[in-house]
């Protein structure tokens, strides 16, 4: 075997190894086993698993984005047409590419360089925001929130796809639809300034609900005593008991309306 051959055994090695277990889990001599090399023949070609990790993830990232790269380009073809290829475009590199892909979206280790997967998602997302723009302009949307659509656009894609990647049961094709049906619709029958609506009203609701009253006094019940007035069954300052809750007006009537008493000459002599 070739020094060249043997360097290409050894990185179809390591990345299979890395997409199994992660780059942590992996050692030197794990390397050399599977590839039935000493380890000094490792260290010789890559000076370390890191070295080894890092070109494979070099060569992984090249690839993924020379495909999104190609699908993203042509910004003048019908948006939808985009949505599609570049949806297509990153199922098919999954699934031609499967241990590459899963080496790329595993946590990267403390030694990475800058090239990692997040750099490359940011500068696809960058690409995606482009296109975006120059999309609402000419729809006379907000830019505003661009970067966000952007942002959820290719994280929807990657995520379902790393997702699919584990549980392929439908095919490229079909995942593809239902991630540009989700995807062009919502894109299609977008707001100028989009609101929440239920949620929006619940909280309106709340916030009515909670805020004090225009004088700044608690609310008060519907009925209340009078100020002057004392307790059930208390004396007033005009000498008679106060109602309990539910009297009728005739009970209220005030004393001086009431008979007066006889006197005690009238009830000596018997006259009125």
């Amino acid at each position: 075997m070739t020094s060249l051959q043997r360097r290409e055994q050894l990185i179809a090695v390591g990345r299979a190894l890395f997409a199994a277990k992660g780059f942590e889990a992996v050692s030197v001599e794990e390397i050399a086993s599977h590839a039935k090399v000493s380890k000094p023949i490792v260290y010789e070609h890559f000076g370390g698993k890191e070295g080894l990790y890092a070109v494979v993830v070099d060569r992984e990232m090249q690839a993924l984005t020379g495909v999104l790269t190609a699908a993203l380009s042509a910004p003048t073809d019908h948006p939808r047409q985009i949505v599609e290829r570049t949806a297509l475009a990153l199922l098919t590199y999954i699934e031609e590419n499967a241990e590459g892909f899963r080496v790329l979206s595993r946590d990267s280790p403390s030694t990475d360089p800058s090239g990692s997967f997040s750099s490359l998602l940011g500068d696809v997302s960058m690409r995606v925001e482009d296109l975006l723009t120059s999309a609402f302009r000419r729809q006379k949307l907000s830019t505003k929130g661009v970067p966000y659509y952007a942002q959820m656009l290719v994280g929807m894609t990657v995520f379902t796809g790393q997702y699919w990647a584990a549980r392929p049961k439908v095919s490229k094709e079909q995942l593809a639809a239902y991630i540009v049906d989700l995807a062009w619709h919502g894109l299609s029958r977008l707001d100028s300034k989009p609101t929440l609506v239920f949620e929006a009203k619940a909280a309106k609701r709340a916030r009515k609900a909670a805020a004090p009253r225009g004088d700044g006094a608690p609310e008060e019940p519907a009925t209340r005593p009078s100020p002057d007035a004392g307790e059930p069954g208390r004396p007033t300052a005009e000498g008679r008991p106060v109602d309990a809750p539910g009297g009728g007006a005739a009970d209220a009537a005030p004393a001086s309306d009431a008979a007066p008493a006889a006197s005690d000459d009238q009830r000596a002599d018997g006259t009125d």
